[in-house]
């Protein structure tokens, strides 16, 4: 492998501070269920596609319906980002870095297509992804690995010469079985250590030349694994 061919950012909690409006949507549809949203539905809600969310609502409330669920929790979450998004610390410095360098670098996300375009239309719509990914696009969305997969194919570069920087169990698990070297940068959930893995508390703690050294540490540490 010759080095870090591109950078596939997730979105929400990672790049713009949306888990918080997206657990105040699914705390809202909740109590609409009858159901007080507590830490321990976090797994289940934090980090994880629509579809998955409303369906751990209807196996807690005994709702009849998850397609509902799932369109009152889109609709709603779409409301709160078309208000407005911020971004998380040092997203902007580090992707403004990586693009001076002329580095690929894409966004990889679990929401629905219409939310990444709001965000995308917004409070990233300075930004020059060389592409991005939704829940839409691939058939089945993280934890699996397809996103990671596809956006490496799209880019024309193997996923083992790509760090994936995400902030949640599920995002890391999907970046992981992909075969990319994982940044951690925790937001609502904490993250466990893992071959490949590496951890920083900010964005701001973040560098090209960090990223480069990490995807090959990275696959140093799954050819330990795997050998």
């Amino acid at each position: 492998m010759s080095g870090l061919a591109a950078v596939l950012f997730d979105m929400d909690g990672t790049l713009v501070d949306t888990e918080v409006l997206w657990w105040e949507v699914v705390e809202e549809i909740a109590a609409g269920l009858g159901h007080r949203l507590t830490e321990t539905d976090a797994p289940e809600v934090v980090g994880r596609a629509v579809e998955d969310t409303a369906a751990h609502l209807v196996r807690t409330t005994g709702a009849s319906d998850p397609d509902g669920v799932a369109t009152a929790l889109t609709t709603a979450f779409q409301k709160r980002v078309d208000e407005g998004a911020p971004m998380r610390p040092g997203a902007d410095r580090l992707l403004a870095e990586l693009d001076r360098a002329g580095l690929p670098f894409a966004l990889v996300s679990a929401s629905p297509r219409s939310v990444v375009d709001s965000v995308v239309g917004g409070a990233l719509a300075h930004v020059p992804f060389a592409l991005t990914l939704s829940a839409d696009d691939t058939v089945r969305t993280k934890p699996h690995p397809d996103p990671y997969r596809a956006a490496a194919e799209r880019l024309g570069v193997p996923t083992e010469a790509c760090v994936a920087v995400e902030d949640s169990p599920d995002g890391a698990a999907s970046a992981d079985a992909a075969g990319c070297a994982v940044l951690v940068v925790p937001s609502l959930l904490p993250v466990p250590q893992g071959p490949g893995r590496i951890f920083a508390e900010s964005l701001e703690d973040v560098t090209l030349d960090s990223l480069r050294r990490h995807v090959h540490d990275g696959a140093a540490a799954r050819s330990a694994v795997q050998g």
